[in-house]
């Protein structure tokens, strides 16, 4: 089981190579530095104490290893700043990859550092969540996170190869496979019916273990990315907008939370799904039954899908949707459905409107 997707973006193009077993060829699939430096690899202790030995042997040379704490509070000035200065003093040069090891705060951090260090050095991802191999791994967008915000501060900046091992998922905690499983979801309810209804009868199976269905699922997610980045990849046109399906709603609820382990990204991502499509279905836009479908489908494979009894504001989340980056002339878009399967991004809201709609659901 190997798959290859092209991100089809130039003289920037790369591929994201999807295969059990590929993190022991690490050594061949990522060239070695120009330098002649120790590779500089960013990870987290958790992956750190599960996985680096084994990255480490697959490289086959010296590594210079950065470890930052665990959890989506290493996403802030201060992790940026220490990478930054790791990556200078460690000399590396322009072509040089630096390697992200780890989920999506790994990735986007690393990513980050290495669009802003020497103007910009190269880096390679190897995700090890389901969240970062379906989603934050792929298509270059790399930010931390600030007092405002998720994601706030950031930098479009394209890695140079991408590394998925499902082999990987295997040490990963229930609770983070559900929540990674959130992004597959979305993948069909903003695209593809087809694959939605694929997600209904495989998604059990996938969170179970089965490597054949988590294989389908990253390469065709992978896919579906691969195509909207390639046509649009700074979200000039609204065509990425698309991939924010219920990540208005989802980060104002993250940002009330403190970015904290009690509402994990995918969690939120999942209720902001569901809230996506209710507030689409009281508006008109899609039948309640699709609503209803979608809801049930992210609750049947065990995530949150109503805010219900987080203590949530109204006014707080609204002041945190209007930071929303997607935000235009004072106007914060929304990404909404006319049913499974065909999302848009709608600039017509008005906050008021959904002010009255989140105080029916809190």
């Amino acid at each position: 089981m190997r798959e290859t997707v092209r991100v089809e973006l130039g003289a920037r193009a790369y591929d994201i190579v999807i295969a059990p077993g590929v993190l022991a060829e690490a050594g061949r699939e990522i060239a070695l530095p120009k330098s002649g430096r120790p590779q500089l690899v960013v990870t987290d202790e958790t992956v750190a104490a599960a996985h680096f030995d084994r990255l480490v042997a697959a490289l086959g040379r010296p590594v210079d290893p950065v470890i930052f704490p665990a959890g989506e509070a290493t996403k802030n000035w201060r992790s940026l700043e220490t990478l930054v200065e790791r990556i200078l003093a460690a000399g590396v040069e322009r072509g040089d990859a630096v390697i992200a090891f780890g989920g999506g705060v790994i990735g986007d951090l690393t990513g980050f550092a290495a669009a802003v260090a020497r103007r910009g050095c190269e880096f390679v991802q190897i995700p090890t969540t389901l969240l970062a191999q379906v989603d934050s791994s792929v298509g270059g967008k790399t930010a931390i996170n600030a007092a405002a915000g998720k994601n706030l501060v950031g930098a479009f900046h394209q890695p140079a190869r991408v590394l998925i091992d499902p082999e990987l998922l295997d040490t990963l905690g229930p609770r983070e496979m559900r929540a990674g499983y959130a992004e597959v979801v979305k993948y069909g309810l903003l695209g593809d019916a087809d694959f939605f209804a694929w997600c209904e009868a495989n998604g059990a199976a996938l969170l179970a273990g089965d490597r054949a269905a988590q294989v389908h699922a990253i390469a065709h997610s992978c896919r579906m990315k691969a195509a909207i980045v390639a046509e649009d990849e700074r979200e000039t046109s609204g065509r990425r907008a698309l991939l924010n399906l219920g990540h208005t709603f989802g980060h104002a609820f993250e940002a009330e939370t403190g970015f904290s382990d009690r509402l994990l990204h995918g969690e939120a991502v999942a209720m902001g799904m569901v809230m996506a499509f209710a507030f689409s279905a009281r508006r008109g836009l899609c039948s309640a039954e699709d609503a209803a479908r979608a809801g049930a489908h992210l609750a049947a494979s065990g995530l949150p899908v109503s805010p219900k009894g987080f203590g949530f504001d109204v006014e707080a989340l609204l002041h945190h949707m209007q930071q929303d980056k997607k935000a235009a002339g004072g106007a914060t878009p929304f990404v909404l459905a006319r049913g499974i399967g065909d999302a848009y991004l709608d600039r017509t809201v008005v906050l008021t409107e959904v002010a009255a709609f989140l105080a029916l659901g809190l």
